[in-house]
């Protein structure tokens, strides 16, 4: 009776909860691409997605004209400009929720067109309650015994005049007042100043901005967890993304897969970063269904980031029981992420296992199955 239940659990959530879905392409669009970007936002928040311009493979987004129309969910439906009284409306490249609610979960496509050619994009949105603010929080890397800064990330939509920014800052709930030496807020600046950083510095902080729109003034709210260095370990590369151990997706749908790494302030050339395939190359196990993509090199905050995607095109189902890995490593030291693909839940599959596993138990009351 528990392992059904067990079972009944399993399925339900696998069938209900977000993710990355095969989206089919228009009649006149020559390609799709699953750009693994996913936004985590707060429920009644404002908040803008934006179109990404990635550069895998051979598509260039950015050489198309911004012609760009928005869809949620596979919808034919066109998401349009704002109308009085909308709360989700499009505005060149960028989609606004003022504000965003749980209901706003799901995927989002943005299709660029110009007289000769049409791409899209999908997006993620996930939704959370105020409440989960720290399962959703960016991770930053600082070193200690040295200055260093934490930045409020993704407030620039919101500020056309950035010399007017204002946050305040907390420290696991706790405000962090102005006259503190050792943590210094700059009007203007979406950077909190640590004058030296100690181990014990790592943690959750939340920054708050004010956002009036229309005389309603709406509250943004980041929370970053930070993680301490120490000084000697400065050069060996840190693997921030993917952060989840499994990463789910439709048979048959297409998916890039990031790994990001952070390498502080060594040179980019000094880290080569990699997947491999049950320990194998990507080359040598596939040949072209599953590349790696073009690598790229970040510069964030003053520190040093490499990304480079593992791209899918089409996801079959040997992809669900190899094991992939990112690799990153210079001469001082390396770091392995192994992550897995799976397959999204079906409520089918499930229904179809309720019938076999019942009629392998037939003492099991049949009302066990009504869903």
């Amino acid at each position: 009776m528990h392992g059904l239940f067990f079972v009944l659990v399993t399925c339900t959530v696998g069938a209900s909860a977000f993710r990355l879905q095969q989206v089919k392409n228009t009649e006149n669009c020559s390609d799709h691409r699953g750009f693994f970007k996913h936004y985590y936002e707060l429920h009644g928040e404002p908040v803008v997605l934006k179109c990404p311009s990635p550069r895998y493979k051979h598509l260039d987004f950015s050489a198309l004209t911004p012609n760009i129309t928005w869809y949620k969910n596979g919808s034919n439906t066109m998401i349009s400009g704002r109308d009085e009284g909308s709360r989700i409306w499009a505005k060149g490249n960028a989609l606004w929720f003022l504000p965003v609610m749980l209901e706003d979960s799901g995927v989002y496509t943005c299709t660029k067109r110009n007289s000769s050619y049409c791409a899209e994009v999908s997006i993620h949105l996930t939704v959370v309650e105020k409440t989960a603010a720290r399962e959703i929080a960016y991770p930053q890397v600082l070193f200690t015994f040295t200055a260093g800064k934490i930045v409020c990330p993704d407030l620039w939509d919101f500020t056309p005049n950035r010399t007017s920014l204002e946050l305040k800052w907390y420290k696991d709930t706790l405000p962090l007042e102005d006259d503190n030496e050792r943590f210094i807020i700059l009007n203007g600046s979406a950077s909190l100043i640590m004058t030296s950083v100690l181990p014990t510095d790592a943690g959750y902080y939340t920054c708050k901005m004010s956002f009036p729109f229309e005389g309603v003034a709406y509250e943004i709210t980041r929370t970053i967890q930070l993680e301490t260095v120490e000084q000697e370990k400065r050069i060996i590369p840190i693997i921030v993304y993917p952060a989840q151990k499994t990463t789910s997706a439709a048979l048959g749908s297409q998916m890039t897969l990031p790994c990001k790494v952070f390498v502080g302030l060594s040179s980019h050339f000094q880290t080569d970063v990699e997947w491999l395939a049950n320990d194998t190359s990507i080359d040598m196990v596939y040949k072209q269904r599953v590349t790696e993509g073009e690598r790229q090199e970040i510069v964030e905050n003053g520190e040093n980031f490499i990304e480079v995607p593992l791209i899918f095109d089409s996801v079959e189902e040997v992809d669900f029981y190899t094991d992939f890995t990112c690799v990153a490593r210079n001469t001082y030291g390396y770091q392995v992420l192994p992550t897995r693909v799976k397959q999204e839940g079906s409520y089918f599959y499930c229904l179809i296992f309720y019938i076999f596993y019942y009629y392998s138990n037939p003492k099991l009351s049949p009302d066990l199955f009504i869903l």
